[in-house]
C-alpha cells in the first residue's frame, strides 16, 4: 500500500513538472501542449503537429515549418524564424521570443510559455494565438 501511495505521488509530481501551458499577456491560460496535441484554454483540442505539418482540431492541414520558414495550408510563406525574432511573409518583424516570454513586433509582451519547447512556442504564436 505504501509503495502504491509513493508511486501515485510520483505520477502526480511528474505531471505537474511536465505541464506545458501557454498564457496571454495578462496571465490568462490560453492553451496547453500535450505531446503532439494543442489545446485551447478551455481544454478543447485545437490542433496537432505531425512532423513538419500542423493540423487544426478538425484534422485539416493548417501549415508546415520547413527550416526557418513557416507556410500556411495553401503553401504560401507566412513567416520566417530568425534566431529570437519572428517575421511575417512580407518580412516585417511581428514577434520575438525571449526565454519563456513572447513579444509582438512593437515590443509589448503578449504571452508566456511554461514548460514548452521553443518550436512549440513558435507554432503556438503562428497558428493558435
Amino acid at each position: 500500500m505504501k509503495k502504491l501511495m509513493i508511486l501515485g505521488i510520483m505520477m502526480v509530481l511528474t505531471n505537474l513538472v511536465s505541464a506545458q501551458y501557454m498564457y496571454d499577456g495578462s496571465g490568462k491560460r490560453i492553451g496547453r501542449v500535450d505531446g503532439q496535441y494543442y489545446y485551447d484554454g478551455s481544454g478543447s483540442r485545437i490542433g496537432r503537429v505531425d512532423g513538419e505539418y500542423i493540423y487544426s482540431g478538425s484534422g485539416s492541414r493548417m501549415g508546415r515549418v520547413d527550416g526557418q520558414y513557416v507556410y500556411n495550408g495553401s503553401g504560401s510563406r507566412i513567416g520566417r524564424i530568425d534566431g529570437d525574432y519572428l517575421y511575417n511573409g512580407s518580412g516585417s518583424r511581428i514577434g520575438r521570443i525571449d526565454g519563456d516570454y513572447i513579444y509582438n513586433g512593437s515590443g509589448s509582451r503578449i504571452g508566456r510559455a511554461d514548460g514548452l519547447r521553443r518550436m512549440e512556442i513558435i507554432l503556438f504564436f503562428f497558428f493558435y494565438m
